[in-house]
């Protein structure tokens, strides 16, 4: 399952610059990731200060 990222997200930006697959995209109010090209690999989940990502 893709991760996805939940409103506990500030809007760092530190989770887009982690992704090896340049699949997350700053949203209107959070990050938002594409499940279409996620690879789950949980690079994102792993540098996240507030733990926002999270898989589905």
């Amino acid at each position: 399952m893709a991760y996805k990222i939940s409103d506990e997200c500030i809007k760092c930006g530190a989770c887009a610059g982690t992704c090896p697959v340049s699949c997350i995209s700053e949203g209107d109010s959070k990050y938002e990731i594409n499940p279409e090209l996620c690879i789950e690999c949980g690079a994102c989940a792993g540098t996240c200060p507030v733990g926002a990502p999270e898989q589905e």
